[in-house]
């Protein structure tokens, strides 16, 4: 098992910055692909970002591409996703998760942190 907590969302204006966290307990955090999830409401939850167990290979949503940099440190069991340049449409509840190799897609990935939300104002 893994637990998974977020941390890091609020209010930003347009234009802002986030750094959201995602510490990990449990089983070795250093053997799981790590992404970032995100959902708005009354939309689906939609891909972010995953970054491999090394941090050598990361993918990004092309919505986030350039903007948004995800990364970790596996010696303090936390996985980060700066955001920058945020967006209103950026405006969401966004989840990490854990998965087994680099994925994107929602359904492969085995454990989920509860979310924080990020509010991007105009």
């Amino acid at each position: 098992q893994v637990q998974l907590v977020e941390s890091g969302g609020g209010l930003v204006q347009a234009g802002g910055s986030l750094r959201l966290s995602c510490a990990a307990s449990g089983r070795t955090f250093s053997s799981y692909a790590m992404g970032w999830f995100r959902q708005a409401p009354g939309k689906e939850r939609e891909f972010v970002a995953v970054i491999s167990w090394s941090g050598s290979s990361t993918f990004y949503a092309d919505s986030v591409k350039g903007r948004f940099t995800i990364s970790r440190d596996n010696a303090k069991n936390t996985v980060y996703l700066q955001m920058n340049s945020l967006k209103p449409e950026d405006t969401a509840v966004y989840y990490c998760a854990a998965t087994d190799v680099v994925r994107k897609s929602v359904y492969e990935y085995d454990y989920w942190g509860q979310g924080t939300q990020v509010t991007v104002s105009s």
